[in-house]
């Protein structure tokens, strides 16, 4: 009977382990009566909600509500910038969520930002008198490590997720390279689960693919609203920055689409809503060069071309591509 208990405990700590590696809820397991959910793991909740303690809220209700709280604090987060030119805006949240990391903690160790040369050299290194004026984070708190090659950050990435003496890990890189696969993404995922603290993936000019992530989410800078007084708006002001966000993937959301505002005095996000903007604003429209042609000029004549495998009109003499005696292959040696 003994033995029966052991075996019956044994085999469900492999299966929640299994069940946390592949992201599935844990609660779906049947449980022993004794059983507790082990140190460090993210635990779901029947309602779909997440546990405030293991999550981080951005301070925006309706983006918390749709993720179940917040970001989960020990997974792998992916953060995705359409394009090259949305990497500012892509780091900037991600700095955003370390700062309020940061903040909710009493001992506050350093986060560790990874990124190869060319991602560096791409997007340039953080400036660290706007990472402390925007979203309280101190110079000394922040530790860049710039690798040679992609294996080396992955490496490096690994090896930080499981060390006590940083409060994040931010790993930076371009594209969609085949050394981050599937296998690579649930090895970081796997660390953060056992650390107990986040990871967050960036992509420069990335696109979605299958990762052991739980939750990514697509970046692209937004229109910033006029600042906001007593008396109102005030025209022809910019206010806080915004962010475009998507919830790309999400097991406890479905997709959808945000636009948050960060309050660099509160170090918080606030949703803003589309009206904000007005009905007239659309973005920025660069005015037309003056002395100078329209770059689009109207259509000129509009030739018609014959249909393919039409018959050659009459009279017509086929050039030399067109004789049968140069259509045969030429060597090429």
């Amino acid at each position: 009977m003994a033995t029966s208990a052991v075996a019956q405990a044994t085999v469900f700590a492999l299966r929640q382990k299994i069940a946390r590696i592949e992201g599935t809820l844990p609660e779906r397991l049947a449980a022993p009566a004794k059983a507790r959910p082990e140190e460090g793991a993210v635990v779901l909740r029947r309602n779909g909600t997440v546990d405030a303690a293991r999550s981080l809220a951005t301070g925006a209700a309706s983006f918390d509500a749709a993720l179940g709280g917040g970001l989960p604090l020990a997974a792998l987060t992916e953060i995705h910038g359409a394009e090259t030119r949305d990497a500012g805006a892509a780091s900037g949240f991600a700095l955003a969520m370390a700062g309020l990391l940061l903040a909710r903690t009493t001992r506050r160790v350093p986060l560790l930002w990874i990124g190869t040369t060319e991602i560096f050299r791409e997007a340039g290194m953080p400036y660290a008198p706007g990472l402390c004026s925007r979203f309280g984070i101190e110079p000394d708190e922040l530790l860049i490590a710039e690798a040679p090659k992609l294996l080396d950050a992955l490496w490096i990435a690994e090896e930080a997720a499981e060390l006590k003496g940083f409060s994040a890990v931010i790993l930076e890189i371009r594209g969609n390279p085949q050394k981050l696969d599937l296998t690579a993404t649930r090895r970081l995922h796997r660390r953060a689960l056992g650390a107990g603290r986040p990871v967050f993936l960036l992509r420069q000019a990335g696109q979605a693919e299958p990762t052991a992530a739980p939750v990514r989410l697509v970046v692209t800078p937004a229109t910033a609203a006029p600042r906001h007084t007593l008396a109102g708006p005030l025209a022809g002001s910019i206010g806080p920055p915004g962010f475009a966000v998507s919830i790309d993937k999400s097991r406890l959301a479905l997709p959808g689409q945000f636009t948050l505002e960060w309050n660099a005095d509160e170090r918080s996000f606030a949703e803003r809503h589309q009206q904000a903007l007005g009905p007239a604003d659309t973005g920025a429209v660069v005015s037309l060069s003056r002395h100078r042609a329209h770059p689009a000029p109207a259509a000129g004549t509009v030739v018609a071309f014959a249909a393919a495998g039409a018959a050659p009109a009459a009279g017509h003499q086929p050039s030399r591509q067109e004789r049968p005696a140069h259509r045969s292959p030429r060597r090429t040696g």
